[in-house]
């Protein structure tokens, strides 16, 4: 056995002293090879992206369509030369065939370029519904680059800070009738809900039948009553958040949150019209303690960073792939990092939700779901997320970890072609606009 005083100190460990003057030598010869093995890593780094241009991109319908713009869950597949296709969803027939044009021909593991070129090459700056499409395609790209390096798309954006994803469901777990057909109790509700691993238990602001007259006056005052009952349902400890669903001129939205406020809500979503949030809900942060979230028809982050740099709600509403895909997203994230202001997504559909696991997963502040799907299985769709007792888990396939059986899938449209490139390009390569 050699001790300390019979050995030298190499690399900040103790070599025996028979073996000094070989051990100097590798070391010599190791700092010689450094300068080399420093230029030699970035072609090994670039071999591990094959080379490859996008050739086609094909839209299929799924035999369940979402009608709404903002929940399309229309599937979009990009593929390369490489024998690499992504999957992607979002958009409508004509947006994604416009964006796609911007693909064609381009190397996909650019992905920013990309993405800012199909911003900037049209006449009037995208829209919601456009950036719905940009950010199907965006989805498709990434989990192209996951699938050729062999990682999940959430290793690229620095690993998960999270083991899961809290989850709630927008209407709940509703428990069996009871002996005689005896319907369950708010508290039944409540608690097969909160037992479902789920983190809350959500309502909308006074529901009424769909197509009956809703009075706001009147609907405040019955939203307190439920407030009162709920919040004896879920107990000291339990959770629960209210919709107000946009139903709510300013005077009336700061009414319901203040009178609700005893009852200690999770957050109150969409207090007033889309149009006058970045007006009104800054005033309402001042006058009300109850939590604020905002932002499920938004788009892009300039609808969003002025409240979230001021701090007046207190978690952002935006999805995928609603904001233009991961590559927004992360800029998104960013923003409200900076800001301590929660993400709370709302759906769309089964692969961006699974892009948004991958996203938030990596994200350090508050995130809970909006979901719907529960365990239940897709038909087109063998693998999208893991799910259990409430919760959305991180995987490791590559990619997206998204599987697709395109049977049940109709195709209804291909673009193989260049679209318009109305651009301009700096002296170093970047975009601006023409």
């Amino acid at each position: 056995m050699v001790t300390p005083k019979q050995g030298v100190r190499v690399h900040n460990r103790m070599v025996p002293s028979g073996k000094e003057h070989m051990q100097r030598r590798t070391f010599l010869k190791s700092l010689a090879a450094a300068p080399a093995a420093c230029l030699a890593w970035p072609p090994r780094a670039e071999a591990a992206l094959p080379k490859a241009k996008i050739t086609r991109v094909r839209i299929y319908r799924p035999p369940n369509l979402n009608q709404l713009f903002n929940q399309s869950n229309m599937v979009a597949t990009v593929e390369t030369d490489a024998g690499i296709t992504g999957i992607g969803e979002g958009g409508a027939k004509d947006t994604l065939e416009q964006c796609a044009g911007t693909l064609i021909g381009k190397d996909p593991f650019k992905i920013e370029a990309i993405w800012q070129e199909a911003y900037l090459a049209w006449f009037y700056p995208p829209g919601r519904e456009k950036l719905h499409a940009l950010g199907a395609l965006d989805l498709a790209l990434w989990d192209i680059k996951g699938k050729a390096m062999g990682v999940p798309v959430h290793q690229l954006l620095g690993g998960p800070v999270r083991n899961y994803c809290e989850t709630y469901n927008t209407g709940n777990v509703r428990p069996p009738a009871g002996p005689g057909g005896a319907q369950p109790t708010l508290k039944d509700r409540v608690k097969a809900t909160l037992d479902a691993g789920y983190k809350l238990y959500r309502v909308g602001a006074a529901d009424t039948r769909e197509g009956s007259v809703y009075d706001t006056r009147e609907r405040v005052r019955q939203l307190v009553r439920d407030a009162k009952e709920i919040r004896e349902a879920c107990g000291p400890n339990g959770e629960w958040s209210v919709d107000f669903h946009q139903r709510f001129e300013f005077n009336d939205a700061l009414r319901g949150c203040k009178m609700i406020e005893e009852y200690d809500p999770y957050l109150v979503e969409d207090p007033v019209r889309d149009e006058h949030f970045q007006e009104d809900i800054p005033k309402l942060r001042q006058q009300t303690r109850v939590p604020l979230a905002a932002g499920e028809e938004w788009g892009w982050r300039w609808d969003m960073n002025r409240l979230v740099e001021s701090h007046d709600i207190d978690y952002n509403r935006c999805t995928l792939p609603n904001v233009g895909g991961i590559t927004e997203m992360i800029k998104v994230m960013a923003l409200c990092d900076t800001h301590a202001v929660g993400i709370v997504p709302h759906f769309t559909g089964p692969v961006a939700t699974a892009a948004l696991v991958h996203c938030l997963a990596t994200f350090p502040g508050t995130v809970l779901f909006e979901y719907n799907y529960g365990e239940r299985p897709i038909d087109y769709l063998p693998e999208y997320v893991d799910f259990k007792s409430g919760k959305l888990y991180p995987n490791d396939r590559p990619g997206l970890g998204v599987t697709l059986e395109l049977k049940p899938l109709t195709m209804i449209g291909e673009v193989t072609q260049p679209g318009r490139r109305s651009i301009y390009t700096r002296p170093d390569g970047s975009l601006t606009h023409w």
